[in-house]
Formats: C-alpha cells, sequence, structure tokens
C-alpha cells in the first residue's frame, strides 16, 4: 500500500489536466495533476496505512466523495500592491520558488505553515507588499476554481471599488490591508466578508471608518447578496506572520455580525427539515457546502438518547442536530466568537460550557456523569492521551470522532480501543478535494 502520494505511481489514466492555472506556483491544492477518483484511492491508501500500523482491527473505509470543485464556502487571501494596485492572493515560500513544484501556501485555501525563505533580492519584481515579510511571496490569482463561485466574484468586485479613483482607500503606511476572508452560505445567498489591516494604531482614523462603510455600501450594488461585513486589526508585521500566533483585535463593523447557514438532509431522508445554525463573521465552521448535509447525517441521524456530548463544538453543528433527538445536549466550545454563537442558542435542551474539553472532562469524570453518546471533533493536533484516557473512563456506549489529522489519529484510537472501544464504523469524508487533507469519522462502541 502507499504511505505517500507517490508521483511515480502513477498511471496515464490517473493523470487529469489541473482545472486552475495557478496550479504548481499556488501551494493551496496539490492534487490537481489527477483524476479525482485517483485523488480519492490515495487518500484511502494513506488512512488505511496509518491505522494498520497500529495493529488496529478496522472495519471497511466507507467513501464520501464530493464535487470536485466549487465546495468552499469559505476563503481567506492575501492583499498586495502590485504596480500601484490591489491584487488578492496567497502566500507562499521562496524555499522552492522557481524549481517546478508547489511551494507550501501560506494564506489561502489551506492551511499555513511557516517556513524560512530566500532574502529579498531573490524576490521577482512586482510581488512585493510592505505587509509581506522576507523569505515569502506574493502571487496574485485570477481564479479559485474549489472556490464557490461567489466567493470569487466578490473578491473581484471588492478590488474594483478599492482600486477606483478617487478610490475609497487612503493609502498609508499606518494601515495596510493584508488580508480578505469570505464567507457564504450553501446557496451562496448571503456573503460576509472580513478585511484585516496590519496597523499599529489602538483605533482607525474617523476617515477611515467612513470610507469603510462607502466601500460596503459601493460593494453591495455590486453584490446584492453581501449582508455584512467587518475590519479586524493585526499588528505590525513579524517574521511570526500566522493566523496560529496573531490574535487580531475587532474594528469597525458594517450590517450584520453574520448570518444563518442552513444544513438541509441528505436528498434520500426528506422528511428532516434543515438544520439552521448562526455563524458570526469570522466563526469556524466546516467549508465543504455539499458534503455537510451527509457529514451531519452520518454523525447525528438515528441516535438517541437522555444525554450526548458534543466537545469541540464550534457554533454547534452536531448539538443543534442532536437536540432533536436527546432529552439533554452537553455542547463544549472555548474558541470565541464561537462559543458566545453557542452560547445564544435558544434551545432549551441544550447546555453550552465556554471551557476547554480537557477541563470539562475533567469536571464530568468527578460529577459521574454518563452521557449516552459522545462527539468530538478536535483540532489537526488530536485529541491527546489525557482527553482519551477520560473518554474512557466516562465510557459512554458510542463515540463518534470526526478527525482532521490522519497522523494524529491512529494514537487517539490505540488509547480508546485499549480502553474497551471497538471500532464499529471507519469513514473518509473528502471534504477537501484537490488537496492532501483528509477528513475522517470514526464510531466507537462498547
Amino acid at each position: 500500500m502507499l504511505t505517500e502520494f507517490n508521483p511515480a505511481d502513477l498511471q496515464p489514466q490517473d493523470r487529469a489536466t489541473p482545472p486552475c492555472p495557478h496550479f504548481g506556483s499556488c501551494g493551496g491544492c496539490q492534487l490537481q495533476h489527477l483524476t479525482y477518483p485517483r485523488q480519492l484511492r490515495d487518500k484511502a491508501s494513506k488512512i488505511r496505512t496509518l491505522l494498520e500500523a497500529t495493529g488496529l482491527v478496522l472495519p471497511k473505509l466507507q467513501l464520501h466523495p464530493s464535487p470536485p470543485l466549487a465546495y468552499r464556502n469559505r476563503i481567506r487571501l492575501t492583499l498586495a500592491e502590485v504596480d500601484g494596485q490591489f491584487h488578492a492572493g496567497y502566500l507562499r515560500s521562496l524555499a522552492n520558488y522557481g524549481i517546478g513544484h508547489p511551494a507550501k501556501e501560506l494564506s489561502g485555501v489551506g492551511f499555513e505553515e511557516e517556513e524560512e525563505g530566500l532574502n529579498q533580492a531573490s524576490i521577482p519584481s512586482g510581488i512585493l507588499s510592505r505587509s509581506i515579510p522576507i523569505g515569502i511571496s506574493f502571487l496574485p490569482i485570477a481564479e479559485c476554481p474549489v472556490a464557490a463561485p461567489i466567493l470569487w466574484r466578490a473578491t473581484e468586485a471588492f478590488l474594483a471599488v478599492l482600486n477606483q479613483a478617487p478610490g475609497f482607500w487612503p493609502r498609508s503606511s499606518h494601515q495596510i490591508p493584508d488580508q480578505l476572508e469570505l464567507f457564504t452560505t450553501a446557496d451562496e445567498s448571503r456573503l460576509q466578508f472580513i478585511l484585516y489591516l496590519r496597523t499599529a494604531a489602538k483605533s482607525l482614523p474617523k476617515k477611515f471608518i467612513a470610507d469603510f462603510t462607502n466601500l460596503c455600501e459601493s460593494l453591495r450594488t455590486r453584490i446584492p447578496e453581501l449582508n455584512g461585513a467587518g475590519i479586524a486589526l493585526l499588528p505590525a508585521l513579524s517574521r511570526q506572520r500566522s493566523r496560529r500566533t496573531e490574535q487580531p483585535r475587532p474594528g469597525p463593523t458594517w450590517g450584520a455580525p453574520g448570518m444563518n447557514y442552513y444544513v438541509s438532509q441528505p436528498a434520500t431522508d426528506n422528511q428532516q427539515p434543515a438544520t439552521s445554525f448562526w455563524v458570526p463573521r469570522g466563526a469556524f465552521f466546516q467549508i465543504n457546502r455539499f458534503l455537510l448535509p451527509e457529514l451531519l447525517a452520518l454523525v447525528t441521524n438515528n441516535r438517541t438518547g437522555q444525554l450526548a456530548f458534543d466537545l469541540y463544538a464550534g457554533v454547534g453543528l452536531f448539538s443543534r442536530a442532536l437536540a432533536a433527538h436527546f432529552t439533554q445536549v452537553t455542547a463544549v466550545e472555548i474558541a470565541e466568537p464561537a462559543a458566545t454563537a453557542l452560547a445564544s442558542t435558544r434551545l432549551t435542551n441544550l447546555r453550552a460550557i465556554k471551557a476547554t474539553t480537557l477541563d470539562f472532562l475533567r469536571a464530568a469524570v468527578l460529577e459521574r456523569d454518563r452521557p449516552d453518546l459522545i462527539v468530538l471533533d478536535p483540532p489537526r493536533s488530536g485529541a491527546g492521551p489525557e482527553v482519551c484516557a477520560l473518554l474512557a473512563r466516562i465510557a459512554a456506549p458510542t463515540l463518534v470522532y470526526v478527525s482532521c489529522s490522519p497522523e494524529t489519529l491512529p494514537a487517539d484510537l490505540t488509547t480508546l480501543t485499549a480502553s474497551g472501544y471497538t471500532l464499529a464504523e471507519l469513514h473518509l469524508f473528502d471534504l477537501f478535494p484537490q488537496t492532501t487533507h483528509i477528513e475522517t469519522v470514526t464510531i466507537l462502541t462498547r
């Protein structure tokens, strides 16, 4: 079995013409040169290989494919001036610049990495920005085929308004437009954006705020779906440029602070109404607008009982649906603004707790809570040994483990199965077509 995505193993029938003209320069997608069936086979092979190395007895791996393009409901783009005009694009390390294979993408549709690069003299002219550190290059893009069409259409409209004469935006060295994040509903009927500015100032000038309002009003005439926007303030540029280390401060806003996102049940289950989720601007929400109904159905349908835990709950993707089938649902989230959105849920049987999953489980063990179901959707670092040990002590009859990291999943599953759980189902959800990222759902029973 393959342990890596091995280009040498490719057969002619596995090769595809990349649908994006930026493939190979932008590192956000790594697999566009492969047919979609081949992408799925490689991902399935990788997850099987990683799990089989643990010696676990695996159930049949069930695949859940996605439409391979236009699936993303959210993108985050870097903004930079090129020849006096703002452009949108992605960042990449120059360590591999020009040697013929994709560089790691730093701020875009994929996941960020931090990497040392070359010196500034090595950067081709015309792609520098005051907000981009040495060793990193900016790649202006003309399209993004994995994004919902409205996201790139709105980006083009935003740039047109930003660049028009006399222009809404003052060219200032004190407030530098740095990133643009856009989020849309599954049906593209609503749109929100966040403009990230780099500034050392504690507040923005009044004219700057007025210009932002004018920009949003002008943009809405071009994109009627726009219903809200905001500015987030980032610190002055440093070598630590990363979404993980830089905490933005809230700035001026326009329009609604978020939007309702509706997730319908799959077409095979027409009796279930769509579930509505209030998603504040900037809160985490799963990005594949096509597979969300199927993911939600697998995790929550046909599960009933007195008590369910939803750990790492976000805005309540799973807990809101579980509340229709359980007497009580306890949802745990620490990150803002998701925790606030979760707490504002009006379901009387949904108890929102702002805490880390680890702290919550430590208390739950002492209180002898015994849920019928536990759903956990941890970050890429995985649940970890202590969380898994506490889950084993609570011993819920069913665990549903949603994982975005095949590298950390094996250790967590090994700990859980050693405590008496059995792997009942294993699912691969291809939430990120064209990329190497893998999402799995494992159902464990005891």
